[in-house]
Order: C-alpha cells, then sequence, then structure tokens
C-alpha cells in the first residue's frame, strides 16, 4: 500500500563532493557492470547476479522496508545536468535495520565501485550523510559496520567517523565496528553534514517548465 512507500524514494541529498538519489532501475545497468568486479563481489561479499536478476533485486531494495539505499553520484558531474546519472554514479551507500528486536539500531555499508573515486574523501562525505539521514529522519542512535579485514582503506574510514571496533569474527574474517550517537555524536554529525541539501528528485528529473502548470 501507499503507507509502504519508500521513505527515500523521492530523497535527493546533495552534498560537495557526492549526491545521494534513489536506486531505481535507470541504475541498474551500471550497478551491474560494476558487480562484474571480482574485487567488488570479495569486497561486497556478494555473487554476480545476471542483469534480469540485478532488475529483481534493484525492485525488492525499492519494496523492502527494512532497508534504506541511495546511489552517489559525482556532485560536480551531476548538478551540471548535462550527465545523466548513470553516467555519473561512483557507487551506493546503504543503511539496513537489521534488529528487529531494536529499530534504532542500522547496519551501514558503502562501497565506492568506481576506482578513481577511492580515496578522495567521496566514500567518507557519503557515509556521513547517510548517517545524518538516519538520524533526523530514521530513528537511529546506533550503528554498525562489517568490514572484511583485508579492507583496510574502509576500517580506517569508518574510524575516523568515530566508529570503534567491537568484534572480529575470523570465520567470516569480518571486523565489526560501532558508533553510538550520544548528543555530542549527534552534535558533530549535524555539523558536518549542514552543507548538504535535501531536495525531491522527481522535480529534479521533471524537464524546466513542467512544474509550473
Amino acid at each position: 500500500g501507499a503507507e509502504a512507500m519508500k521513505i527515500n524514494q523521492d530523497t535527493v541529498l546533495q552534498g560537495k563532493r557526492v549526491t545521494l538519489v534513489p536506486y531505481t532501475s535507470a541504475h541498474v545497468p551500471r550497478y551491474h557492470e560494476w558487480m562484474q568486479s571480482e574485487e567488488l563481489q570479495r569486497l561486497t561479499a556478494s555473487e554476480p547476479l545476471s542483469l534480469e536478476q540485478e532488475y529483481e533485486m534493484q525492485r525488492s531494495w525499492r519494496d523492502d522496508t527494512d532497508k534504506c539505499t541511495f546511489i552517489v553520484l559525482d556532485t560536480e558531474r551531476w548538478s551540471g545536468q548535462a550527465c545523466a546519472d548513470e553516467d555519473c554514479m561512483v557507487g551506493d551507500v546503504n543503511l539496513f535495520l537489521t534488529d528487529t528486536e531494536d529499530p534504532t539500531l542500522g547496519e551501514i555499508e558503502i562501497m565506492i565501485a568506481e576506482p578513481s573515486y577511492r580515496g578522495r574523501g567521496f566514500g567518507k562525505e557519503a557515509t556521513l550523510m547517510m548517517m545524518s539521514y538516519g538520524v533526523t529522519h530514521l530513528g537511529i542512535t546506533k550503528f554498525e559496520a562489517k568490514i572484511g579485514q583485508e579492507n583496510e582503506a574502509s576500517i580506517c574510514m569508518f574510524k575516523k567517523l568515530h566508529f570503534k571496533e567491537v568484534a572480529v569474527n575470523s570465520i567470516f574474517q569480518e571486523v565489526t565496528l560501532r558508533l553510538d550517537v550520544s548528543d555530542q555524536e549527534r552534535r558533530w554529525l549535524l555539523e558536518q553534514t549542514n552543507h548538504v541539501e535535501e531536495k525531491s528528485y522527481i522535480e529534479l528529473k521533471l524537464p524546466a517548465g513542467v512544474l509550473e502548470t
């Protein structure tokens, strides 16, 4: 029903480096292309899917109430509007509400799929923006991130965002990091993201002039 409409399906969050937009079917081909990379499959612990399966997946992601997903775009390329979303996609960021007992816990996941965009602060800004969105719109007060032990860059990034290592799973070879959002952390998070503008995706997508009628 309409009440199950995804909270972020018309949300655009525009930051300095990155802009977050809802994951739509238009993004699937590029996403599918990324996920053919063995390195990304390893980093995200995922199996390669066919294009058809990827479209199915996108639909389930769109309809699932326990996930919030944004595609990460390069703000500079995208805001010029000369470039379609799929030509300026750099990755994605997800928030999973994994604990049915505790709706205030969000598991966060960031993927900067385009190698040329790694190590340039894109993942950091996207993660901060998603965390801020989780805190202000979804009632999240605790974040967890599960990261492959060999993914040093990602572990290091989350530690810079005040996450602490709380567990190591040697079987899955992953590290769990956690951040409890105290009042102080909340203030810091909102400060880090006070430049972010929230916009309507539908309005941005419509050709100029359509809305005036």
